[in-house]
């Protein structure tokens, strides 16, 4: 019995090597594919379908396979977890090769690591054969990896804030006379009142001043609306005329060209602003009137109806209402953006908020930006500098300082989302970056959003969002050519920078265009760390430089 065992056991080891030496004398005739046929790092990791054709009677029915796939690499190499197989008479758990021939379809997975951009796939694989391991011909598979997407700039996209400084600042000056219940009559003492003195003063002040030029003036007359609307409307005719007299007596010695002169007639508008700015008690009841008729005479009709209402607006409002008003529109030159720097350097004491972040903007120099901003949130608790001191740091990778910023700006709007979708994806929180991206919706978003989807792979979505990217930009550049636009792609990279010069020369090898592709190289080799780059890329497989 012990004989019949050991002869049995003899028999079975030589049947797995007979199986063995015939699988390994037909392994030619097993055909293998790989989609896509050169590697593709997406996303940071490789991903293909590999098909194998077993022939038939190939495939012994008695035996255990284990195929491992195996990228291998400048430093190293990644192996997979093995695929088995088992023949139809073995009991097994693995899935079953059957002798007639068949056709396996296996999904291979990697994880990037830096230097696969120049490696191979390959197969291999050995016959599990009562405890031994009898291995079969390698069979390389695809060549690779394609690593283009990772030539995407970084995002950086971002929105200052700038002030609401006006180069010309329109200044309105006004001094009123006031008129006796039914007179329009200019009294001396309106002439010498505090709000002429100041209308005098300010007028004078402005003439004088050599970045201040008076545009026009206007003379403004009202009535009160007391009594009938034809008797108001020439009694603030005659305002006007009287005040138009007095107008050359307010600017005597000031010179100014002539005043429009209006007569506005019964001022409701002016009573209305007075009654809704008073302490009265009924302002909400009259404020209820004027909404309700339109008709002056039914107005008053109403109010006077209310008889301690108007007797507190005949003693708080309508002598208000009897004036003319004497108006100067005054335009002040601002500084300029070269006077404003000058400024800053001699006495930035005298700039205001809006100033100093019109003087940011037009500075030029990173460190003399962050100054002033820095100013602004010290002096004025400006938002706004703390939000741009915000932005240049989350530019700049500094994502601490950054969300120190964010913290002082106030509510976040859209501009702060995309600034913290920035820093989620320096973190590699893709996902948390797109979400925050999408909810900003701003332009600097979306190129941000751009950027990001072509490091995930979502290259369609990424060349509709970069496409009206300004100016020569090379992730645009970057996605058409991943989408297979390559004669957009051609025609959008049209700037000189060396890494534009190198996606050229992606284009021109995939249109199979070899003098170009060595023109391109040439130019692009200006930057020197491209040439290494490019003796390691599948892009140029075949092309020497």
């Amino acid at each position: 019995m012990k004989k019949t065992l050991i002869l049995l056991a003899g028999l079975a080891i030589l049947a797995a090597c007979s199986s063995q030496d015939k699988m390994t004398k037909q392994a030619e005739n097993i055909k293998i594919e790989c989609v896509p046929p050169v590697l593709e790092v997406i996303g940071g990791t490789i991903d293909a379908t590999v098909s194998v054709t077993y022939p038939d009677g190939y495939y012994n029915p008695g035996v255990v396979m284990e195929v491992t796939p195996v990228i291998v690499y400048e430093g190293g190499e990644a192996s997979m977890k093995p695929f088995k197989y088992q023949g139809e008479n073995v009991r097994a758990n693995y899935k079953v090769i059957s002798s007639k021939g068949q056709k396996v379809t296996e999904h291979i997975h990697f994880d990037y690591v830096e230097g696969m951009e120049k490696c191979f796939l390959e197969l291999r694989g050995k016959v599990l054969a009562k405890g031994k391991q009898i291995p079969l011909p390698t069979k390389k598979v695809a060549d690779g990896a394609n690593t283009t997407y990772m030539l995407v700039k970084p995002a950086a996209n971002v929105a200052f804030k700038d002030g609401e400084y006006q180069e010309l600042v329109p200044v309105t000056v006004e001094g009123q006379i006031k008129y006796d219940l039914n007179s329009s009559e200019v009294r001396n003492s309106e002439l010498k009142s505090a709000s002429v003195k100041d209308f005098q003063k300010a007028l004078k002040d402005a003439l004088a001043d050599e970045r201040a030029v008076v545009k026009n003036a206007e003379i403004v007359a009202y009535a009160s609306p007391e009594g009938s609307a034809e008797h108001n409307e020439q009694l603030s005719a005659d305002r006007s005329g009287s005040a138009g007299k007095a107008w050359d007596t307010v600017t005597k010695g000031i010179t100014t060209d002539k005043p429009e002169v209006r007569s506005v007639g019964e001022d409701w508008e002016g009573f209305q602003k007075l009654v809704a700015e008073s302490n009265l008690e009924d302002k909400d009841l009259i404020l209820r009137v004027l909404s309700m008729y339109s008709d002056p005479a039914v107005r008053e009709s109403e109010i006077k109806n209310m008889s301690q209402v108007y007797t507190a607006l005949k003693g708080e409002v309508l002598p208000e209402l009897r004036r003319a008003r004497l108006i100067a529109n005054i335009e002040y030159k601002n500084y300029t953006s070269e006077q404003l720097l000058d400024v800053l350097k001699e006495n930035e004491d005298i700039l205001d908020e809006e100033a100093l972040l019109r003087a940011a903007t037009v500075a030029k120099d990173t460190k003399l930006k962050e100054s002033i901003w820095k100013k602004a949130a010290s002096k004025f608790d400006s938002g706004r500098a703390h939000y741009n001191l915000a932005a240049m740091y989350t530019a700049q990778g500094k994502d601490k300082d950054a969300e120190a910023e964010i913290a002082k700006y106030g509510v976040p709007d859209s501009d702060v989302l995309n600034l913290r979708g920035l820093i989620a994806m320096h973190n590699e929180d893709y996902k948390g970056a797109e979400d925050l991206f999408r909810r900003s919706n701003t332009e600097s978003s979306k190129l941000n959003l751009g950027v990001l989807l072509i490091k995930t792979g979502q290259y369609e979505e990424a060349s509709r969002l970069l496409a009206n990217a300004p100016g020569c930009c090379h992730n645009t550049v970057l996605s058409l050519i991943l989408t297979d636009q390559l004669e957009k792609a051609m025609a959008t990279a049209h700037c000189g920078d060396p890494k534009v010069w190198y996606l050229k020369a992606i284009i021109a090898a995939r249109q199979g265009n070899g003098d170009k592709v060595k023109e391109f190289l040439e130019k692009a080799f200006k930057n020197a760390s491209l040439k290494e780059r490019a003796a390691r890329d599948v892009e140029f497989a075949g092309y020497e430089f």
